[in-house]
């Protein structure tokens, strides 16, 4: 049920709101542009949390530019930033349709288009794993939150394919900032066995070399999660099912 199927993102939650403390920490000067971070040990003490969850925070902060994590010497403080978005879900108990719908009209440009170079750029290395991710996903067709995971990464490694890094990082800035939202979508569009038959379509014409194919199939794929969504009764809150 509902309770079920957000269950797995409520480290989502956490993690956002301590995203936010952190930030709050840099903009009043607690940490200062060069700074490095105390041992993701002492942090996760300071702030009460587990490890994991603040590891997550931290990754969140790294998408949007406030961090760096430098592996083997720590984590730095870029600077503060003069605008930062990060979904904070404990300010608001469930996103609202408008949200839904605005996520998905900022991904579909950037995603036909990232769609329309992979088919070009795209190595043999990238298809193959955006081949194991599809994989993955038609074994995980009755776990929304693994399902959730493995489709985001699918869509992530086409931007990747595509050559483009900068549409990479914003998508990947997307992802990393509206999974909850993802997930929502996902039981909002309704069957995941379409949506992921909607995937293989798209990376058979990565495969066929064909951009204007692949632009095509991209863009009718969230143009069909954006007609759900705008059909979507926002007081039915959609059950965790196939």
């Amino acid at each position: 049920m509902v309770e079920a199927s957000l269950a797995p993102i409520a480290r989502q939650r956490l993690a956002d709101d301590l995203a936010q403390r952190i930030t709050r920490l840099i903009l009043s000067g607690t940490y200062r542009a060069g700074d490095r971070l105390p041992p993701i040990s002492a942090m996760a003490r300071q702030f009460g949390v587990g490890s994991p969850t603040l590891r997550e925070a931290l990754r969140k902060l790294e998408a949007v530019g406030v961090i760096d994590i430098r592996h083997g010497s720590g984590v730095y403080v870029n600077g503060a930033p003069d605008a930062l978005v990060i979904s904070n879900p404990i300010l608001d108990a469930r996103p609202s349709k408008k949200l839904l719908v605005d996520l998905i009209e900022a991904r579909t440009p950037i995603e036909v288009t990232t769609a329309t170079l992979a088919a070009t750029h795209a190595t043999d290395d990238d298809l193959q794993s955006l081949g194991e991710l599809l994989a993955r996903a038609g074994a995980s067709l009755d776990d929304a939150a693994a399902l959730t995971t493995t489709n985001l990464a699918f869509h992530r490694g086409i931007a990747a394919a595509s050559g483009n890094v900068v549409l990479a990082q914003i998508l990947d800035v997307l992802a990393n900032l509206f999974q909850r939202e993802q997930r929502l979508i996902l039981d909002i569009h309704g069957s995941r066995a379409r949506d992921h038959r909607e995937h293989v379509r798209i990376l058979d014409a990565l495969r066929q070399r064909d951009p204007a194919l692949a632009a095509k199939r991209m863009r009718s794929h969230l143009d069909g999660v954006r007609d759900a969504l705008l059909r979507w009764d926002e007081a039915d809150v959609p059950n965790d099912r196939a």
